[in-house]
């Protein structure tokens, strides 16, 4: 049967949902592990747990998928999905509060779908161009004209976690790109492979300076953002990309503010003015706008 099935696309709804529920919730998780754990370090160690917590699957995978794999690509994937990804994103959440972070990410899918429409020529209608308008207008209210946020390190923080989104959108490209190679094996393989090339700079931190303490709530956030945030929800992320487009999928990605503002509010006690919720509205306006167009066509 098709990828594109009826079946395989509610999967894919299902898992980009259910990725969203994750990611939403590691803004408030890595903002937590930052202030208690130097932002290279913690995402060196994070991918460390990703690659033993994938280690299992890829192996099982390997024994029954004998396909040659595409290693350029995937050395792209790494570098951009986890290696500068986790350095941007860290670094950017040490500086920002966890609700600013995650309504910056809003930008992730006019990041992903303007090059898919470029380079992958997935059509873009009428409709989705005004639903990642709608988007757009949102995260720019809850990220910006209403952030109460004035540290002095914040424009630092806000440019680093757009260069985030940028790198996302590179991974996300590469990823559908390679929608006909193995899942399990597209993820697996390129986070080893980013792994790997993120350890010098925290190893040289250690080097240098000492193992830092790290308390156990500290660990117990590396381990989550580790083996769910990475793991799993890279997994489920490219298992997405299978059967739905990629702007569909990053019109997806704006759940990502709201969830993640929601969750800092709760937990970290982040303020939300009342831009940003009118914000949040208008994000959640354009997701129903542009999904339902990408329904009508599928139909």
């Amino acid at each position: 049967m098709e990828k594109h099935s009826r079946a395989g696309r509610i999967g894919g709804l299902l898992s980009i949902i259910f990725v969203m529920l994750i990611w939403g919730s590691s803004f408030t998780v890595t903002k937590i592990v930052v202030t208690e754990v130097p932002p290279i370090l913690s995402a060196g160690i994070r991918n460390v747990v990703a690659c033993l917590a994938l280690l299992p699957f890829y192996l099982a995978r390997r024994r029954k998928v004998k396909q040659p794999l595409p290693y350029k690509q995937l050395v792209w994937m790494g570098l951009a999905g986890t290696t500068f990804y986790y350095f941007c994103f860290n670094t950017g959440m040490k500086y920002v509060a966890a609700s600013t972070g995650a309504l910056i990410e809003g930008l992730v899918p006019v990041a992903i779908a303007v090059p898919a429409a470029l380079i992958l020529k997935e059509h873009l209608a009428k409709t989705t161009i005004a639903g990642i308008l709608l988007s757009v207008a949102g995260v720019i209210l809850v990220g910006f004209v209403g952030n109460p946020e004035k540290s002095s390190n914040a424009l630092l923080g806000s440019f680093l976690i757009i260069g985030a989104v940028c790198l996302w959108s590179v991974y996300t490209l590469l990823a559908r790109s390679l929608k006909d190679t193995d899942t399990v094996l597209i993820t697996t393989v390129s986070t080893f492979i980013g792994t790997a090339l993120s350890l010098p700079v925290p190893l040289y931190e250690v080097y240098q300076h000492g193992m830092p303490p790290i308390p156990p709530k500290a660990w117990a956030g590396i381990v989550y953002l580790g083996v769910f945030a990475s793991a799993l929800a890279y997994f489920l992320y490219n298992k997405a990309l299978e059967s739905l487009p990629a702007a569909q999928v990053g019109n997806f990605l704006n759940l990502n503010p709201v969830i993640g503002a929601l969750i800092a509010f709760i937990f970290l006690k982040d303020k939300l003015t009342a831009l940003q919720l009118a914000g949040g509205v208008l994000v959640l306006a354009g997701i129903i706008l542009s999904s339902r167009q990408r329904r009508e066509q599928a139909e």
